[in-house]
């Protein structure tokens, strides 16, 4: 065995370990990816849902967000105060509460209120129904299918289908939106939790039409306008709006309503 041989050949591959370790240093050093500290502090305070109510789209982005200052540290819903408390901290900035907001369901239509115009007998899902005729079994095409297609969208089990109509738990919602954007007939918005007073319909028929669906729809009667001292109340295309930043809650729109749409 030729002993000058070997330890040549170990020199030689020793040296070029050491030149290929040092180029792999080098290169890792120019092409490293910098890691913002707040922003991986941030993301670890956030929940994990990546439910979207944020506004972006998912945790990590909202996290990159708020570390760049484009986003408000009590921006995640799910989390809530006290996740805006520990993040405002760490970005060393004063939190600030927002007000609560939750998911509402504009229909009234329950199973004794609405009409039904056949008996429906395909696949449980809103936006499967909504494409047969008639938009589904409902007089009102305009009304919750009550399918359940925003409380299989709910991560947080805070609607629930009762009577024919999907109803929000108010104390569970965190507003992320997901049952809103599954809704096929644009049912649900995000309203703030302390609104006392919403109009719980979605149709803009007219008074007569209304009324040949559903006992309880809005006939865009405007007395509810009438009333309203705050200019908080408005028809828009036969159906009565209310302005949340304007509604001072004295319930006199409610109490005027004839058909009780206004709860």
């Amino acid at each position: 065995m030729d002993v000058t041989a070997i330890i040549i050949a170990t020199v030689v591959v020793g040296v070029i370990g050491l030149i290929v370790g040092i180029g792999l240093g080098l290169f890792g050093e120019k092409f490293k990816v910098e890691v913002d500290e707040k922003e991986m502090a941030v993301r670890e305070e956030l929940p994990g849902n990546n439910c979207g109510g944020c506004g972006y789209a998912g945790c990590d982005a909202l996290a990159k967000a708020i570390a760049a200052g484009e986003a408000p540290v009590n921006a995640c819903p799910v989390g809530g105060a006290p996740v805006g408390e520990r993040i405002a901290a760490i970005m060393g900035v004063e939190a600030q509460e927002g007000e609560k907001r939750v998911a509402f369901v504009k229909c009234s239509g329950s199973c004794d209120k609405a009409k039904v115009k056949y008996q429906y007998a395909g696949i449980d899902d809103c936006s499967k129904a909504s494409v047969v005729p008639g938009s589904g079994p409902k007089a009102c095409s305009a009304g919750c299918m009550g399918f359940g297609s925003c409380v299989k969208a709910c991560a947080f089990d805070a609607i629930h289908v009762v009577d024919g109509v999907a109803v929000v738990d108010e104390e569970k919602c965190v507003a992320c939106g997901k049952c809103a954007a599954v809704c096929p007939n644009h049912l649900i918005e995000i309203v703030p939790y302390n609104s006392k007073h919403r109009v719980r319909c979605n149709s803009h028929e007219k008074g007569k039409a209304v009324k040949e669906v559903c006992s309880a729809g809005c006939i865009g009667c405007t007395l509810c306008t009438k009333q309203c001292e705050s200019d908080a109340v408005h028809m828009e295309n036969n159906l009565a709006v209310i302005d949340y930043e304007k509604c001072t809650n004295c319930g006199k729109c409610a109490a005027k309503c004839p058909v009780k749409v206004i709860s």
